[in-house]
């Protein structure tokens, strides 16, 4: 970690050479965006090319209109509790275009105000694709040149799509919140974030939903717990989940109807699987957007997935040269990206060096109910620790009492079983996400369970089993 601002390649500069900026950010996306404005609020000449929309993944066609999304399906089953709870409804309808268009305005608001803010900060933006001409130059599509003392690659992520036939056929999350149509029938090839996220949204709003996974079940790398109550509720929510299996072909299938409506989507899975769908998702994960930014002339290294290889402070194997975000392919979400384009602007043109810790992240799916989930797995704890325990609760909400209906949520503690220090913490609940960001801080601050037994609970709520858990369900001790 530099010590100074003296130790960074801006101020190591011979003064002869001229430059157009101190800082030419690649990529107007959430990195991206922070770590100009934060540059330019430490005097930095800035400049910022993006060649689609400010706002990036995140807030374009991600994150933002994915949570719209996620409002929007809930309502069905809120609108079915109500009538449980003495309202008396009409039988709801729900409109695909009218949420596509109050999604639309939604995004383009935000982008303006990034735009507005940008502004403010005095950072120049270009609506342009820039790729490296060498250490300090970029070049713009209109064939400029500009000579940048830093330059920071943001250009994030884009979606994996491993070959197989007809695959030009399916969309991607790219375009799925544009659809003109609901579609009927949807088949999800993936079993990450995005495909249950997207799986659980288009179930609720009226689509028959399939999810092929080639794994053992959803959302490899979570609790396996957590796994197996999504994949549970899924499927009671009647979402078919083809687990141990791929999709290995998609053809054009007959015209519907009387002509006027698209052709449906044959596809065949690995294990022979014959499916029909209006529209495939195809949801295999992302990959560093790095081609055709000039990274091989200049010298920047990359590793087998094309992510760029960055040091602890966010600097590539070209000094004058940092990568923040998804493009480098470490932890990625948009929080992660944010604090990585913060601490790189403080750094290098603040004289304030700090480093991003990537420790106890926390995350959220936003299925419904959600997940929430801070540190280690069970099998993680148990690689790593020689004393494991693990608290389990699941709890009928209370309106189960009147609706019947309601998923039984799962709260989960992993705990150090020698220090008594919380290693993880994992939910499967309404409103996990909120819960999970307040839990982060305790985790991150050392808790212990004696911590969290000690603390006064708040009744009536699912939250309170957290401190009720009076023993172990398991012990795991290998010593």
């Amino acid at each position: 970690m530099p010590s100074s601002s003296a130790e960074n390649p801006a101020s190591r500069e011979a003064p002869s050479l001229k430059f157009d900026a101190d800082l030419f950010v690649i990529g107007g996306g959430s990195g991206g965006i922070r770590a100009a404005r934060v540059a330019a609020s430490h005097g930095a000449r800035v400049m910022l090319a993006e060649e689609s929309r400010l706002g990036g993944t995140c807030v374009i066609r991600g994150c933002v209109p994915k949570k719209l999304f996620v409002y929007a399906s809930r309502f069905g089953d809120a609108l079915d509790e109500a009538a449980d709870f003495g309202w008396k409804i009409s039988p709801p309808s729900f409109e695909w275009p009218s949420l596509v268009a109050a999604k639309d305005k939604e995004i383009a608001r935000l982008e303006g105000l990034y735009a507005q803010g940008q502004s403010k900060a005095g950072v120049e933006v270009v609506h342009s694709r820039a790729m490296l001409e060498d250490a300090h130059t970029v070049r713009l599509a209109d064939g400029r040149s500009v000579r940048a003392r830093i330059i920071l690659i943001a250009t994030g992520a884009k979606p994996e799509l491993p070959p197989f036939e007809g695959m030009e056929l399916g969309i991607t999350s790219d375009t799925a919140f544009d659809l003109k149509v609901l579609p009927r029938r949807l088949v999800i090839g993936g079993a990450g974030y995005i495909a249950v996220e997207f799986a659980g949204l288009f179930a609720a709003l009226g689509s028959d939903v399939t999810i092929v996974c080639r794994g053992s079940n959803v959302l490899r790398g979570f609790d396996e717990d957590v796994r197996q109550a999504i994949a549970a509720s899924y499927t009671n929510r009647g979402i078919k989940i083809l687990l141990g299996d791929s999709i290995k072909r998609l053809a054009s299938g007959k015209v519907d109807g009387d002509g006027q409506k698209p052709a449906t989507i044959d596809v065949v899975t690995e294990q022979g699987a014959r499916l029909k769908a209006d529209q495939v998702l195809l949801a295999f994960g992302r990959t560093p957007n790095t081609i055709g930014l000039g990274l091989d002339r200049v010298g920047v290294k990359t590793d087998e997935k094309g992510a760029i290889i960055v040091d602890a402070n966010s600097r590539t194997s070209v000094p004058s040269i940092f990568a923040v975000g998804d493009v480098s392919n470490q932890v990625n979400l948009t929080p992660v990206a944010i604090r990585e384009g913060h601490a790189f602007a403080d750094s290098v043109f603040g004289g304030k060096p700090w480093q991003v810790d990537y420790a106890n992240v926390p995350t959220a799916v936003f299925s419904s109910p959600e997940i929430g989930t801070v540190g280690l797995t069970e099998l993680e704890a148990r690689a790593e620790y020689a004393v494991v325990d693990v608290y389990k609760a699941r709890v009928r909400p209370l309106a189960a009492g009147v609706t019947r209906d309601c998923e039984i949520a799962l709260l989960k503690l992993v705990v150090d079983g020698e220090s008594d220090r919380i290693l993880g913490v994992h939910l499967f609940a309404e409103d996990a996400s909120e819960l999970i960001q307040v839990l982060s801080i305790a985790l991150e601050s050392g808790a212990t369970r004696a911590d969290f037994m000690s603390t006064m609970a708040v009744h009536p709520t699912f939250a309170e089993e957290l401190l009720a858990m009076q023993t172990p369900t398991v012990r795991y001790d290998r010593r």
